[in-house]
């Protein structure tokens, strides 16, 4: 099934909430895990808090990333912007600033979408807007694992981080960061 990317942008907002609800499985995070200063305390917070704070990031201009349309349906979303907008991120993996790095840092699919290309073709058209943009980098931080539970993956999955070309850029012992140069 073919489908659309677009950038998220303020005519977009009601997609984001679509793509990030009870229905789909996703009501809780509405994509703010590295906009929070710690991990301490995240996982006690609810999801009212966090959309909250996702409207503030609105209304601050903070519209970091793509929806992805299937049949004119919201059914996927990337969170992709400046790497080091996200302190959190940057302190976490312990990255020199560079305000040059893109970071690809949420892939969240609905679940009746999973399983079929879905994160292929938006990751696909993604890089090619973003090399259309002028973006020379773009960083990844899956987890090692090659776990194929949703919540395992919302930093994207390895193995199509590896099929699109990104190739680890950190120390083998560190925390795994991968980088695709664009």
């Amino acid at each position: 099934m073919a489908g659309q990317l677009r950038r998220l942008d303020e005519s977009r907002l009601n997609d984001f909430f679509a793509v990030h609800s009870q229905a789909l499985e996703c009501g809780w995070c509405n994509c703010v895990a590295w906009w929070v200063p710690t991990w301490e305390g995240w996982g006690e917070r609810t999801a009212a808090e966090n959309r909250e704070l996702r409207e503030k990031l609105f209304r601050e201009g903070h519209y970091d990333g793509y929806i992805y349309y299937a049949g004119g349906a919201p059914v996927a979303w990337c969170q992709v912007g400046v790497r080091d907008r996200l302190e959190k991120l940057v302190r976490q993996f312990a990255l020199p600033p560079d305000p040059e790095v893109w970071a690809l840092t949420c892939l969240l699919v609905a679940p009746a979408h999973r399983r079929a290309g879905v994160a292929r073709r938006m990751l696909e058209a993604v890089i090619e807007d973003l090399r259309s943009r002028g973006v020379r980098r773009l960083q990844a931080y899956p987890k090692k694992s090659d776990s194929t539970d949703p919540l395992d993956l919302w930093c994207g999955p390895r193995r199509l981080l590896d099929d699109l070309a990104f190739r680890r850029s950190s120390p083998e012992t560190g925390p795994l960061v991968m980088e695709l140069e664009l």
